[in-house]
């Protein structure tokens, strides 16, 4: 009988270890649970959960080109005061025959700079994207009719969840604005 006594006491050290153990084991699982938790309320307490992207499409600028050069840059600012990302994925531009392609020029040593053709650019929520000629622009080609200083064109900037944006550019000299 005491051998068995013995055994009941030794098991029940064992049960105890492991229903702590155990206990333990499914307390990490929990309190992460509970931080998500906790994260995702503070994010939809702040209206920002699941809200779209709101962009905004503004300052459109059209570099005038010069004489028989066969395409030009084009530049806007674009905000994004939603809650979600978005990605510029296309632009077209009326009464412009070809295409417009999203550029992003590099600097290198020596001052001297190249472009590369991009197929999209993302503009993070809350954020906003100042194309210049030192980042992003768009490259389009000169109707053949030309421009004139002052002229309008107009763009249409398609998001990939926003869709078609339109914004309209002004032709404006090179040397009579900032573009940083």
């Amino acid at each position: 009988m005491r051998r068995f006594t013995e055994r009941v006491s030794s098991l029940r050290g064992y049960d105890r270890r492991r229903l702590r153990d155990g206990a333990l084991a499914a307390l990490v699982p929990v309190a992460a649970c509970s931080v998500a938790l906790a994260g995702l309320t503070a994010w939809v307490g702040t209206g920002r959960a699941g809200s779209p992207a709101r962009i905004q499409v503004t300052e459109g600028k059209v570099l005038l080109p010069s004489a028989g050069v066969p395409e030009t840059a084009a530049f806007f600012h674009i905000a994004n005061t939603g809650g979600s990302a978005d990605t510029l994925v296309r632009v077209s531009a009326r009464d412009v025959s070809g295409d417009v392609t999203l550029s992003r020029h590099r600097m290198e040593q020596g001052n001297a700079a190249y472009g590369s053709r991009i197929d999209s650019v993302s503009v993070a929520a809350g954020d906003s994207l100042a194309m210049s000629p030192s980042g992003v622009d768009l490259t389009v080609p000169v109707p053949s009719d030309g421009w004139r200083s002052g002229d309008l064109v107009m763009f249409t900037l398609e998001f990939r969840r926003s869709g078609r944006v339109e914004s309209l550019a002004v032709v404006v000299r090179p040397d009579s604005v900032s573009l940083q």
